[in-house]
């Protein structure tokens, strides 16, 4: 039965529903196909099918089942760990020169590109800056690469970071919340399409519970622990 289930929920993941921002490149692929395909034969109808198959899996937005209890830092994204370090926000929030732990998730063109709420908050400030557009998986793509940079207030008055970085195909960062929006733990904010880098800014003094090369599931892999 549990290996029942497992396969049921592997399936969930690749046929779950496509986000909204994915809607566009499907509709563009079908008529390619369904158009084109008439039109001009089977030469133009298998590259439309097989992009509007490849958009279905890379917009799929898959329910996901956030820890209950409070004060958890969950992933904001899906990927796996690339760097787990000390380093400064992005200077265009505002929350100061001191360094506090950073975990960067990188995701590759076969993960899910929902970005998540990491905990509880209000969105305090988002800052946009354009950028290069290097391999997200490179360290300097924090401070070099296009990146939407959100700070969020906790309900304690502390305050963290999440930093959503275009990638090397990446070049559209799409955030559904404005400031002063209040979101729960797990909450959807945001996408980034096709490839891409998710910087998690923790509270001052709070450690990270992952190491590198960690896979996250964003919305329910534990980062860290508020009240450690």
């Amino acid at each position: 039965m549990s290996g029942a289930m497992s396969l049921m929920h592997s399936l969930k993941m690749v046929v779950a529903p496509p986000h909204p921002a994915g809607r566009p490149f499907l509709i563009g692929g079908a008529a390619v196909a369904v158009v084109g395909g008439l039109l001009l034969g089977p030469w133009l109808f298998w590259p439309g099918l097989l992009f509007t198959l490849f958009c279905l899996y890379f917009f799929r937005d898959p329910e996901r089942v956030t820890p209950s209890r409070g004060g958890l830092v969950v992933a904001p994204a899906d990927g796996h760990v690339v760097s787990v370090a000390m380093a400064v926000p992005p200077v265009e929030l505002g929350l100061g020169a001191e360094a506090r732990w950073r975990v960067a998730i990188f995701l590759s063109v076969l993960d899910v590109h929902v970005n998540r709420a990491p905990a509880d908050g209000v969105v305090t400030r988002i800052a946009y800056r354009h950028g290069t557009f290097l391999n997200a998986s490179l360290d300097k793509a924090s401070e070099d690469n296009e990146r939407n940079a959100l700070a969020l207030a906790l309900p304690d008055g502390r305050d963290m970071a999440v930093v959503q970085i275009a990638g090397l195909i990446a070049r559209r960062i799409l955030c559904d919340v404005r400031e002063g929006d209040s979101l729960t733990a797990g909450e959807r904010f945001g996408i980034i399409r096709f490839g891409s880098r998710t910087d998690l800014y923790l509270p001052h003094g709070i450690r990270p519970l992952v190491e590198e090369g960690q896979v996250m599931i964003g919305g329910e892999t534990v980062i860290a622990e508020l009240h450690a």
